[in-house]
């Protein structure tokens, strides 16, 4: 058994003072995403061309994957050619994406595109229990023109219709993506946190390579896949 060390032990008064100060810095980090937020609903936005995706029942304009909302959040999934397990990061972080309905009481929408063949990108989806609806962008510029390009990374962007227009409002890619995802907020809070090698730790805490706890896409597709019991 590994033995890792430990936080200090102090009394109950020491604990709530540093906790208080930590709370502070916590208040205030808050504070300054909704600063952020406030600008990101101020930005100005770019109009799109009519694009043509593929959906699962064919082909599908940008403006008609909106399906009736104004607002779109778009995941560009990572893609590799020929291969049967695609990115675990893409493939684990979309799967924490079950109940989406909320979304519709905001007039919005969150959807999957990927470059992969819509046939491949479909069956994918069913094989690792996704539950988001998917579209492909093989044969569209669109994945391109909006950060993620075949054989490129991930990406998240947001639209905004107005009629059959559709202007692009936001992008991010790499850690940008993780303010989407209640996973890392609920690992950053235990003591040891992500115990990956570039993070910031005390001495003697557990640290391992960047990425080797999260799970495979294999390790998805058991626990949410048609073969999950």
């Amino acid at each position: 058994m590994t033995v890792h060390a430990l936080p200090p032990v102090v009394d109950a008064a020491t604990w709530e003072n540093r906790l208080e100060a930590l709370r502070a810095r916590e208040k205030a980090a808050t504070r300054e995403l909704d600063a952020i937020a406030a600008e990101r609903r101020r930005l100005p936005m770019v109009e799109m061309p009519d694009y043509t995706l593929e959906g699962e029942d064919g082909p599908v304009r940008l403006a008609d994957v909106f399906d009736g909302r104004r607002q779109l959040i778009v995941y560009s999934h990572m893609w590799f050619s020929g291969k049967e397990w695609q990115c675990p990061g893409c493939t684990g972080f979309t799967s924490q994406y079950t109940r989406l309905e909320f979304l519709d009481a905001y007039d919005a929408r969150f959807v999957i595109v990927t470059q992969g063949p819509i046939k491949e990108a479909l069956a994918y989806k069913e094989r690792v229990g996704n539950r988001m609806t998917w579209y492909s962008t093989a044969n569209s510029p669109f994945g391109t023109d909006v950060g993620a390009p075949p054989g490129g990374g991930f990406a998240v962007n947001v639209f905004l219709r107005d009629g059959d227009t559709v202007y692009r409002t936001w992008h991010t890619d790499g850690r940008g993506t993780e303010q989407l995802s209640h996973s890392f907020a609920l690992i950053d809070l235990l003591p040891y946190g992500r115990q990956e090698e570039w993070q910031d730790s005390p001495e003697g805490w557990p640290q391992s390579p960047t990425y080797s706890r999260w799970a495979s896409s294999e390790t998805i597709a058991a626990a949410y896949g048609p073969e999950a019991g």
